[in-house]
């Protein structure tokens, strides 16, 4: 049994599941395995949509329940019950603010799975009170409250998880260690793409707050903003104030694996290509984006966002590619590919467990790995697959892109801080401007 447990400490770090025999490489499942004896009591902050993929994954966890189900829209919330009762079979308490939940001395840990502009406002409150913090990517919605997030879980000593879930694909743990080990020869490039066709988000109209919604703590620490008909529940991604854009909402998660692949953290100079070229309505950021980062002389990575026009016939509608001199490296959630200079397949390897892509909830496998790999750190202080110190830096790559995008020329960076160098222009992005009263402080 001693030899048993040690192997799944192993396997919650990441390294175990590496010696699994076969191709086709299973679930981990450790959390249920170990029958842990710590009792660990979770919130779920916003439920509409990503947080459903959360709660199933805290559910296969036979020591951890959800206390606390918050939202600010009455609507959401009735919906969100009913699943809850269908899918894990009770209804934790309602509550749609926050803050009350967190004077809750029974809540161990919250799951952050609102808009963006709440996430490290709200994961900074989180840790003042004492509780670990898994938080939906972007962490951030500006390098500012980058730096601090960082800074309040280095102060709390608290676990604090980012949602970048294929850092714990046993599949791209694979791969990345393969990498490691040469098998592709000495890498280069990482090639991270999102595609996707979404539509016109139109041309918002002002009308009345739903009875149901609680307009003002929806935005909280943003400057306030008249209601309109085409933000909420989802278009606030499009739109400054509350969201970061393509390169955050799916890019984090392929840079961040294009990162993990090269070996590399914060780049040294950041150039953006792109525009607005489909519709034209509110959205506020570009839709179609070509970003290069570049490390040093030998290393770069590539973002190509496509959020309206789907890139076709070759690619997929995710990934990334690690390009080597002798190989390359196709790594998906679900997978990854090895190919010859040559571009013949040499060996496929599957991921035991599937996740979604290309909808709005992503629900999968890897949700499980990520969330028990989360809890093995709260419990055991086992290695985490994305800490915040580390995922804070995909997090900050994105940024960089949006900033120089803006900019429309090359960036240069501080590798040590992220900031941009001798450039006050490009660093008056580096933070929003707050509601009073709402500004995140240590």
């Amino acid at each position: 049994m001693s030899s048993r447990r040690h192997f799944i400490k192993k396997t919650a770090a990441g390294s175990a599941a590496l010696t699994l025999g076969g191709l086709v490489l299973p679930q981990m499942g450790y959390g249920n395995i170990l029958g842990a004896n710590d009792r660990i009591n979770v919130a779920v902050f916003g439920v509409r949509s990503r947080a459903k993929a959360l709660i199933k994954a805290v559910h296969q966890d036979a020591n951890a329940k959800v206390l606390y189900n918050c939202d600010v829209d009455e609507t959401i919330l009735t919906e969100h019950n009913a699943w809850c009762e269908t899918n894990i079979g009770y209804i934790p308490k309602v509550e749609k603010d926050f803050r009350k939940i967190l004077e809750d001395k029974k809540v161990d840990a919250v799951f952050i799975a609102t808009p963006e502009h709440w996430h490290a406002p709200m994961a900074i409150m989180a840790l003042q009170a004492g509780k670990h913090v898994y938080v939906e990517k972007p962490c951030s919605h500006n390098p500012h409250e980058n730096e601090l997030l960082v800074a309040a879980q280095k102060r709390y000593g608290k676990k604090v998880q980012m949602g970048n879930q294929q850092r714990s694909a046993q599949s791209s743990i694979l791969a990345v260690k393969e990498i490691r080990e040469g098998i592709i020869g000495d890498v280069y490039k990482g090639e991270a793409y999102y595609s996707n066709n979404r539509g016109s988000i139109g041309t918002g109209n002002k009308v009345d707050v739903p009875s149901s919604l609680d307009w003002d703590l929806w935005q909280g620490p943003a400057p306030r903003e008249n209601f309109r008909d085409n933000i909420h529940p989802y278009n606030w991604h499009w739109f400054r104030a509350w969201g970061t854009g393509e390169v955050h909402n799916n890019g984090t998660h392929e840079i961040d694996v294009c990162r993990w692949a090269l070996g590399v953290d914060l780049p040294d100079s950041v150039t953006s290509f792109g525009g607005k070229f489909t519709y034209q309505d509110d959205w506020e950021f570009v839709d179609n984006q070509q970003v290069t980062f570049t490390y040093g002389a030998n290393k770069f990575i590539t973002w190509t966002g496509h959020s309206r026009g789907l890139i076709k016939p070759d690619q997929p509608g995710r990934g990334a590619t690690i390009y080597g001199s002798k190989g390359t490296i196709t790594l998906s959630r679900n997978g990854y590919e090895l190919y010859n200079l040559d571009g013949s397949l040499i060996k496929r390897v599957e991921e035991g467990v599937k996740s979604a892509t290309t909808d709005t909830q992503g629900m999968g496998g890897l949700d499980g790995n990520h969330v028990l790999n989360f809890f093995d750190a709260i419990r055991k202080d086992t290695a985490q697959n994305a800490p915040i110190t580390d995922a804070s830096i995909s997090t900050m790559t994105c940024h960089l892109g949006n900033i120089a995008q803006d900019m429309g020329r090359t960036i240069h960076i501080d590798r040590t801080t992220g900031r941009v160098k001798n450039d006050p222009e490009a660093m008056s992005h580096w933070k929003r401007e707050y509601e009073p009263g709402w500004e995140p402080k240590l």
